[in-house]
């Protein structure tokens, strides 16, 4: 992942919430560029999966926490922190996305769209 300080203030937003997810060990984590897509609703998604409901709230919390502090940002819209199945910040440019696993693949983003240049975070284990 880039670390660049010329980043558009998206991709920049973008590799905090990686960052954020990193911190509570999250896997499968993937950036969605979506500046190229036609319709798009946001700049990027950035994906990634957790385990537990206890994980996917450290990680939510993680990745408010993490943003916030660094980029003096929150989350213009939150859903999901009650049902535990898919949990979104919405940064309105960027959307963090966190599933448990057998969501993520019902939902399949990714194949959703496909004409994202997606790139994949190295889970570091």
């Amino acid at each position: 992942m880039n670390v660049n300080k010329d980043l558009a203030p998206s991709e920049k937003l973008s590799h905090a919430v990686v960052r954020g997810m990193q911190e509570k060990k999250a896997s499968d984590i993937v950036i969605m560029d979506l500046r190229e897509v036609k319709n798009a609703i946001a700049d990027f998604f950035v994906v990634c999966s957790g385990n537990s409901d206890t994980q996917l709230d450290a990680i939510a919390d993680s990745v408010d926490e993490l943003v916030s502090k660094e980029l003096h940002q929150d989350p213009w819209h939150q859903e999901g922190k009650n049902n535990k199945e898919w949990m979104l910040l919405d940064y309105v440019d960027v959307v963090a996305h966190i599933f448990k696993r057998d969501k993520r693949e019902f939902y399949a983003l990714e194949n959703l769209w496909g004409d994202a240049k997606i790139e994949t975070i190295d889970d570091g284990i």
